[in-house]
């Protein structure tokens, strides 16, 4: 069994590296940026790399699903870089190719407001998938980048899974019908992501969770119940864990640039800081404990890898590219 992760938002250091081996995670996608440009983007990677190889006992980046699995192989942890927005293109379409030979390999349309690609879940209006946004997608296909629709507006992410030639992820949410909340989606959008052949990463992210979020075996009742919607083929693990991220980088991630006003994010007013970690998920080292939730809810052992791990990996076959960028 494999344990994937579809998405951490966390300041890796040596000591979350270490948390990952502890959970004998085999990948985890990694968040690289959310609002910055192409330089900073490139600057963020740069940073990436340094810090991969300051810790290369511990961790690689992979490119292709066979490195993933030959870095799990070797007793480390693959990290999959992605970016939960496409700011990084800054509206130039050839970047998609460029950012794709520099390693990236996910990427989320949109972030928490409408960008030249498409709506966010936010946006009270949602115009669908623009015409440089359907370019983009026929370009992550090309490339061998997942398209990730986690904090995209409905309309465009319906647009996104027709118009894309390869399944698509929602690496970080749940359903809306379980969990309402705008940054969770909607039945009909997450069955036609599985009819596509694409994951979704369920979360225990308190603000997104409800009351899923109160212990392993709630969060084993929403994955059973989210199986139950889509098919247990097409679920997987997408924590949205934030190790040692702090309330400045909350606002980062909530107002960037674009804005002077308070924004939420996931939160409200009444609730706007930090969420607490989870006291059965404070870090991935938790891992092999929701596959025991699992067991415990009644999936049988081929199911528990499929959702633990194995689903992502069918997904990541699919859509990463067949050759690595380094050869």
């Amino acid at each position: 069994m494999i344990f994937v992760d579809g998405l951490e938002c966390s300041n890796f250091d040596r000591e979350v590296f270490e948390e990952l081996r502890g959970g004998d995670l085999g990948c985890v996608t990694v968040t690289c940026g959310f609002w910055e440009d192409t330089i900073e983007s490139m600057d963020s990677l740069v940073a990436w790399r340094d810090l991969v190889r300051a810790n290369a006992d511990l961790v690689a980046v992979a490119t292709t699903a066979d490195e993933i699995e030959g870095i799990r192989a070797d007793g480390r942890t693959a990290l999959l870089l992605g970016f939960q927005n496409s700011s990084f293109l800054s509206g130039r379409i050839g970047y998609v190719e460029l950012f794709a030979d520099l390693g990236v390999r996910v990427a989320q349309l949109t972030y928490n407001i409408q960008n030249d690609v498409g709506a966010s879940c936010y946006d009270p209006v949602d115009g669908g998938l623009t015409r440089f946004g359907r370019e983009v997608v026929e370009e992550m296909n090309r490339a061998g980048m997942a398209v990730d629709l986690s904090h995209v507006g409905e309309r465009t992410s319906l647009e996104a899974i027709e118009h894309s030639a390869k399944p698509v992820a929602v690496t970080h949410a749940n359903p809306a019908s379980l969990v309402p909340h705008p940054r969770n989606k909607p039945d009909r959008l997450l069955r036609a992501l599985a009819e596509k052949g694409g994951v979704l990463g369920v979360s225990g992210y308190r603000n997104i969770s409800g009351e899923y979020a109160a212990s392993a075996d709630t969060w084993a009742e929403l994955v059973a119940r989210t199986a139950d919607l889509v098919g247990v083929g097409h679920v997987g693990v997408g924590s949205d864990l934030g190790r040692k991220v702090v309330y400045a980088d909350l606002q980062w991630m909530r107002q960037g640039r674009w804005t002077r006003t308070a924004q939420y994010g996931a939160g409200s007013a009444a609730n706007p800081g930090k969420q607490p970690p989870l006291p059965w998920f404070p870090d991935t080292r938790s891992f092999p404990a929701l596959a025991e939730a699992l067991a415990r809810r009644g999936f049988g052992t081929a199911d528990v890898a499929a959702v633990m791990g194995g689903n992502w990996m069918r997904f990541y076959h699919e859509v990463l590219p067949n050759r690595s960028t380094k050869e």
